[in-house]
């Protein structure tokens, strides 16, 4: 049952019918980005053909399908996250813009000078970069959550931080892109709200491979990427509770985001357009629909049996390669898996792989700082799908050990 299962949703993705040095594909970087299943392409390529045309400006018939497609699919995002009201889903072009979207409009209304923003020491260079810029600019300050050795948020100090510091706003990330661990974001987000603090949840990778409920939850904003979880490239999600996305400022102002213009003053649509300026990517945004049924219906017990092997395995071997080491263990992790190998370069190991039909991301993964502060200049990570197969784990700890021989 269990093969069958897999089986069937490998033949759904295209992708898989590629070689690389003339050995068929094995795609480990789905951190990175996801591959589409069949449904998403045949979408894409449908709407291209007969439903392109811009959304919420024409009567005409092409526009009202487009519109139709683009609506549909914030409607399916409010379902999966179980938002209240459609309303509360923004349409951005990434996590990255999400982020960025909170960062310049909090200012002055979530955020004063004086106050603080708290992030960790294992965010994403999204979710380190744009609160540094926005409080050097309000003259607020940023303070960072360490993380323990093994990538752990140190959470006896979050009581200590909110006392000593002014925190107004926390922005984390649900599942590190680096060390695959499922932050404890129900304890962050009921101790920022204790002490009167909003919350934003970098959900990048929390989207793909948790439940997410963000009324259960209770976060104040939850961002996420398409093309993480099998969507289109080039558009993204912002929840906000509506109360809160109601009193901040627009961020980009052109069409679709005014309600009346003169030459003298501006008044604003009501949300969700409030932050949607111009012609959306509303194709990307229709994708939403056919991917998150997609990845509702690879949550089932057969492909969770698949991915508990695959990482057993994984562990199992990867902790046998002398002078191997992983970044973030523990019991609640995702199927993502960075290490280094003692003596050999990162870039060196993947390029080896590459050549041998293995895809896995290497470098610094735009988490400098944590990678720095494991005394690294980079890691190698593997990070898996329900299309991946315990095969496939198998041919690349063998290929592992092959490049390792060569490069020692």
């Amino acid at each position: 049952m269990l093969t069958n299962t897999i089986e069937n949703i490998r033949n759904q993705f295209p992708f898989l019918t590629n070689k690389v040095s003339g050995k068929e594909l094995i795609y480990f970087d789905s951190a990175a980005t996801s591959q589409r299943p069949q449904s998403v392409i045949s979408a894409i390529n449908e709407w291209n053909s007969f439903a392109n045309a811009n959304v919420h400006r024409a009567v005409h018939h092409l526009s009202a399908c487009a519109t139709d497609n683009y609506e549909s699919g914030r409607e399916a995002i409010r379902k999966f996250v179980n938002a209240s009201k459609r309303e509360e889903i923004i349409f951005t072009s990434g996590t990255t813009a999400s982020i960025n979207l909170l960062a310049n409009t909090i200012g002055g209304v979530l955020l004063k000078e004086g106050e603080a923003v708290l992030i960790t020491e294992a965010e994403h260079h999204s979710n380190i970069v744009p609160w540094q810029i926005l409080t050097q600019r309000i003259g607020a300050k940023l303070i960072y959550l360490p993380v323990d050795e093994s990538g752990q948020w140190d959470m006896e100090q979050l009581d200590t931080l909110f006392e000593s510091e002014n925190i107004k706003f926390v922005s984390a990330a649900h599942i590190s892109n680096v060390l695959g661990l499922v932050n404890p974001i129900e304890r962050l987000i009921q101790t920022a709200h204790k002490y009167g603090a909003k919350v934003h949840i970098d959900g990048a990778q929390g989207i793909v491979h948790q439940e997410v409920d963000v009324k259960k939850i209770d976060c104040d904003f939850y961002s996420f990427s398409g093309h993480k979880i099998y969507a289109a490239t080039g558009i993204g999600v912002l929840y906000g509770k509506e109360s809160l996305l109601d009193i901040l400022p627009p961020w980009m102002a052109g069409g679709d985001m005014v309600d009346t213009v003169t030459f003298y003053k501006t008044t604003y649509a009501k949300l969700p357009l409030k932050f949607e300026a111009g012609t959306p990517n509303f194709i990307g945004g229709a994708t939403f629909t056919p991917a998150l049924e997609f990845a509702r219906s690879v949550r089932c017990h057969q492909v969770e049996q698949n991915e508990r092997m695959m990482k057993d395995f994984l562990i199992k071997e990867l902790t046998s390669i002398e002078g191997l080491e992983i970044y973030g263990m523990g019991e609640n992790k995702s199927p993502v898996y960075s290490f280094s190998i003692d003596g050999i370069h990162h870039s060196d190991i993947a390029m080896l792989l590459d050549q041998m039909g293995i895809a896995v991301r290497s470098g610094l993964m735009c988490a400098e700082p944590l990678i720095n502060k494991f005394g690294k200049t980079g890691l190698v990570r593997v990070s898996l799908a329900p299309y991946n197969t315990l095969q496939e784990c198998e041919i690349f700890i063998d290929a592992l050990n092959r490049a390792i021989r060569m490069l020692r």
